[in-house]
């Protein structure tokens, strides 16, 4: 793995790692937040146990493996990928800018979204983060072409002589 990788995956890790480890231990203030998706949930599948609590801990959790798998460059694409899939309704059930009437509230709030939103960019990102164990994807490509030109060359050779 390069220094950059290995400085930079747990940068961009660090927020899930310690915000899923804090709301697996205190949900109570985000689930009130997340009541409303719960409820939204309960009309199509009433039979499932889903309330705000439970998403917070569900989200909480996956946050947190995602965060871990990524900070330790285990399946780190595929640890974006699902930190990626978490921020919308993080974002949008966290941070509703919209609906606060306060000027220094809503101002908060937006912030906190569009860090949200930003933290998505760089996830998505990461996810074409190549393999710290393959070339570069144009680097390959390049190499691909030399290799062909190769053949082809080593093919006449062989026609002519």
């Amino acid at each position: 793995m390069t220094l950059l990788r290995t400085v930079a995956r747990p940068m961009l890790a660090s927020m899930f790692i310690y915000g899923g480890a804090t709301a697996l231990k205190a949900p109570g203030p985000r689930a009130a937040r997340a009541q409303p998706t719960a409820d939204l949930i309960k009309k199509f599948a009433p039979e499932l146990p889903v309330d705000g609590a439970n998403l917070v801990r569900v989200n909480a959790a996956a946050q947190l493996l995602g965060g871990l798998a990524l900070a330790t460059g285990r399946f780190p694409r595929l640890a974006a990928l699902g930190l990626a899939a978490t921020m919308p309704a993080t974002t949008v059930a966290g941070h509703p800018y919209w609906n606060e009437t306060d000027p220094g509230a809503r101002a908060n709030q937006r912030i906190h979204f569009l860090k949200n939103v930003s933290m998505a960019g760089g996830l998505l990102m990461a996810t074409l983060d190549p393999d710290p164990h393959k070339k570069f994807i144009g680097r390959r490509a390049k190499d691909k072409v030399n290799q062909a030109a190769a053949s082809v060359h080593d093919q006449l050779d062989h026609l002519r002589g």
